[in-house]
């Protein structure tokens, strides 16, 4: 059965058809800044143009929280038009018709499901969504998300992560106002204010000295205690073009790490930017026949 996939961002809505594990199209919205919820329907549409099948599933992650079982956003700091929003509500005003099941997912989580699909993992993997903001996922045998927190594993972005000493641009503060947060290191945002906004050549020249490396290491060596993974992945925009940085993180994250860490686990990086609508779309297909076994 087909089944859409809705990738909703920050400034952009990316979308994926997925047939059987097998992407029929995809695109990327126009831009946007701060949208109404009736803008972010017509980016949608306009980016549809009509090809959703009659009858066809869909699934939809979007940045924010809400209650576990509800399509109801209850905060979205980067896109308030989604506070208090119904999402089956959006869904049909951009496609014109009820899809015959809506999934609603985090971004993390369906970023998660498609490299876990894509990759034929097994075990447990922990996906750190690096962008805007930083999301976190565990996918365990037969793509089960792990939730602690409504649809989260833990708001691994807020954990404390600060490093001593690096205090050149002042105490590091994340959005939500915690004190040393992974997101205060490593979001976009905090990569701008401390080496500017070509994102291209900073990431380029992070390497282990870097508190941005040291404090995503350390986030890391933290959810080894936690969750013991097999696997853990680096998605989303920044995650996705890390993978020349992967052996300096191994070594930091391995120095003297916990015993009670996988003995073999592995690290890897995304690969596509449609991860997050194709992982919408798989989870859509897969909770439809889960729903009817």
């Amino acid at each position: 059965m087909d089944s859409l996939g809705i990738d909703i961002g920050g400034s952009s809505v990316k979308l994926a058809l997925v047939r059987d594990q097998t992407t029929l199209w995809q695109t990327q919205s126009s831009t946007y800044n701060k949208p109404s919820a009736a803008e972010l329907a017509n980016v949608i549409r306009q980016a549809v143009a009509g090809r959703f099948p009659a009858g066809a599933l869909a699934g939809i992650c979007v940045p924010g929280l809400r209650d576990a079982g509800s399509h109801v956003v209850k905060l979205s700091v980067n896109l308030p038009a989604l506070n208090g929003l119904n999402l089956d509500e959006l869904v049909n005003d951009a496609l014109g018709q009820s899809p015959a099941h809506l999934e609603v997912a985090t971004d993390a989580v369906a970023n998660a499901y498609d490299i876990y699909a894509v990759h034929n993992l097994r075990g447990r993997m922990l996906s750190l969504a690096l962008g805007t903001g930083v999301g976190a996922a565990i996918i365990d045998d037969g793509g089960i998300p792990l939730k602690v927190d409504g649809e989260s594993p833990g708001h691994i972005g807020q954990v404390d992560c600060s490093i001593a000493g690096d205090d050149v641009l002042g105490p590091v503060i994340g959005p939500d106002g915690g004190a040393g947060s992974l997101e205060g290191y490593i979001g976009t945002p905090a990569l701008i204010k401390r080496y500017g906004p070509d994102m291209p050549a900073t990431l380029q020249k992070l390497g282990p000295n870097d508190s941005a490396l040291k404090a995503l290491a350390r986030a890391i060596r933290i959810c080894h205690a936690i969750y013991c993974p097999d696997h853990v992945a680096l998605t989303g925009g920044l995650g996705n073009r890390m993978n020349h940085l992967l052996p300096a993180i191994r070594t930091l994250v391995e120095t003297n790490l916990t015993s009670i860490a996988k003995k073999n686990w592995t690290l890897l990086t995304g690969n596509d930017d449609f991860h997050a609508a194709k992982g919408a779309a798989k989870f859509a297909g897969r909770a439809k026949s889960s729903a009817m076994s």
